[in-house]
């Protein structure tokens, strides 16, 4: 039985009785922290450049370098045109590529794909600057060779995008992009082929399954299952490639950032707090998705939170180590098994 198999059949169990395709569950804060924070600034920009905030985190294929775009040393790059934003570093925090200048209002999410293409996702726009509401993909050196969504225009068409969230290039080569960022936006999955043609769309705003309030963070498991960060609901929906839906669950928090390593989730929950989302602490949980279960929880160390802290975006590498893309702090952090 596939590790989804046995997923789907806790959670039919958990289900069983309570008349309901989601499974709330009580917020996961106890569980243990087999993790260290790498002191201070574990990535340095370049020219002494301090970081601005950062939602954007990805590993290479390979697992080896970590790619991370920076808001430019603020919340956005609108009039910072000289500057690069999208950066690969080596697990020791060194620069090794850089580029990306000029070309956005809101870096917000990432990907990268089988072939080490880097996949940016641009959530705000300018029709005059013709920035934005775009998805765009690099080659690894930072040539443009796609752009999904047309530039500075808001949209819900087969050709444009309102303040998409973020994008997953599944292993066929397949695009998925999570568009809308406000509670009331697209909320709507589009999926497109790998070289830009639109093919589907699921999803509208609202609270059921397949409905979305504000579609942040998309992964994709073993079996080929998307995941989607629903924040605004405060749940994680779970889909075939088609838009099936297949379950939700309640137990991860306000999903920003959400990664699948060695069938495990990791979750950044940047949001909650006793008004948005009772009874949940911030920080990155991790679910085992064998079992359903929650392993591991990197708190925040916050211990009174506003507004949005810790990681917003997260990614592993090859070797367990985990990175947080932190908007509110303004940095990108690095945790490593203790």
């Amino acid at each position: 039985m596939s590790h989804a198999s046995r997923v789907a059949l806790m959670f039919a169990f958990l289900c069983a009785g309570i008349g309901a395709t989601a499974v709330q569950m009580e917020a996961q804060n106890e569980a243990p922290n087999p993790y260290r924070t790498v002191p201070g600034v574990w990535a340095e920009l370049p020219d002494g450049r301090s970081w601005g905030s950062t939602s954007l985190v990805e590993v290479s294929p390979d697992g080896e370098t970590i790619w991370a775009v920076d808001r430019c040393g603020e919340n956005n790059c609108v009039g910072h045109d000289d500057l690069d934003v999208v950066f690969q570093f080596d697990k020791q925090g060194n620069i090794l590529t850089q580029f990306g200048a000029g070309l956005f209002e809101w870096p917000h999410g990432i990907d990268v794909d089988a072939g080490g293409n880097v996949w940016v996702v641009d959530a705000r726009g300018n029709e005059e600057r013709q920035r934005g509401h775009q998805v765009i993909k690099f080659s690894p050196e930072g040539e443009v060779l796609l752009r999904l969504g047309t530039a500075g225009v808001a949209g819900r068409t087969r050709t444009t995008l309102d303040q998409p969230n973020d994008v997953l290039v599944a292993p066929n080569g397949d695009i998925f992009v999570g568009d809308g960022h406000p509670g009331n936006g697209n909320n709507r999955i589009v999926k497109y082929t790998s070289d830009g043609r639109y093919l589907m769309e699921w999803g509208e705003t609202g609270s059921n399954p397949g409905q979305f309030r504000t579609p942040h963070a998309l992964a994709m498991d073993d079996d080929g299952r998307l995941y989607v960060g629903d924040r605004s609901n405060r749940r994680i929906q779970v889909f075939e490639q088609d838009g099936t839906f297949v379950r939700d669950f309640y137990n991860m928090g306000r999903a920003s950032g959400i990664t699948i390593h060695n069938n495990k989730l990791y979750v950044a929950d940047s949001e909650s707090r006793y008004t948005t989302n009772p009874g949940f602490r911030r920080g990155i949980r991790v679910m085992d998705l064998d079992t359903g279960f929650v392993i591991a929880f990197i708190p925040d160390p916050d211990p009174t939170p506003g507004g949005t802290s810790a990681a917003e975006g997260v990614a592993v590498d090859n070797e367990g180590n985990v990175y947080g893309a932190e908007v509110g702090p303004r940095m990108l952090r690095k945790y490593v098994a203790r």
